[in-house]
């Protein structure tokens, strides 16, 4: 059985003004393989042209873990963002990565999400990645209706780097 995203009530998909999934399911990869390119978020844009000035709040820390603040620039927003949910790999459990991100603003310009991680192996060397978003705002409201939908593609252009980058071993500085 494969497993879920643990969702916040206030963002549980449905409910909220956005919300997208992506997912991808391959042979040839395992999830300690994926982990340290979606985990440092510094080899993100090596991989991922939609991410940029990438910064920790806390500057004690240049990794994730739980409660970590960091902010970053994708979809034309600057994110600040704190990890909500942090699971590093370990055998029969999937790997699990959650923050909430929003951007500063009135009413009219606000955005907040939760954009979670699950990283799982699956029977017959297969490995699963799944990542969806679920949004709150005007903004989320306008990008629902947005076609093409920039969320779905570009969080496939993610999956599709992420798994790019470890197919090829990319530098991990």
């Amino acid at each position: 059985m494969q497993n879920s995203i643990i969702w916040p009530k206030e963002y549980l998909p449905g409910t909220t003004d956005n919300y997208c999934s992506n997912e991808v399911i391959l042979a040839g990869l395992t999830t300690n393989a994926i982990w340290p390119y979606l985990s440092n978020p510094f080899t993100w844009p090596n991989y991922y042209s939609n991410s940029s000035d990438i910064e920790f709040v806390n500057k004690e820390s240049e990794l994730f873990d739980e409660d970590v603040r960091f902010r970053f620039k994708t979809f034309g927003f600057l994110v600040e963002a704190q990890i909500t949910e942090f699971v590093k790999p370990e055998l029969g459990q999937p790997a699990r990565i959650a923050w909430h991100g929003w951007t500063e603003g009135d009413a009219e310009t606000r955005i907040d999400v939760i954009h979670a991680w699950l990283v799982e192996d699956l029977p017959g060397g297969r490995v699963r990645i799944l990542t969806q978003e679920s949004q709150i705002g005007k903004p989320a409201v306008a990008l629902a209706h947005t076609k093409p939908n920039p969320m779905i593609n570009g969080h496939q252009d993610w999956l599709d780097g992420l798994v790019r980058a470890a197919r090829e071993k990319i530098k991990i500085d």
